[in-house]
């Protein structure tokens, strides 16, 4: 299998947690949430899907 692709942006990630919390971000929790993301639109796919669209729309993700 591939290597699987960053869907977050990590500088982004990561100010936002310096700025929420005074913290760092280890690289692993870019991967971390790259794999929530993936699997919110693996979810998101199939409710479109189920719903007969081929547009996933805001209320996919659930």
């Amino acid at each position: 299998m591939a290597e699987k692709e960053t869907l977050v942006i990590a500088s982004k990630v990561k100010a936002y947690i310096k700025e929420a919390g005074d913290m760092k971000c280890s690289a692993t929790v870019i991967d971390a949430l790259s794999d929530k993301v993936r699997a919110l639109c693996d979810e998101a796919v199939k409710n479109a899907k189920a719903d007969k669209r081929k547009t996933v729309q805001d209320k996919d993700v659930r």
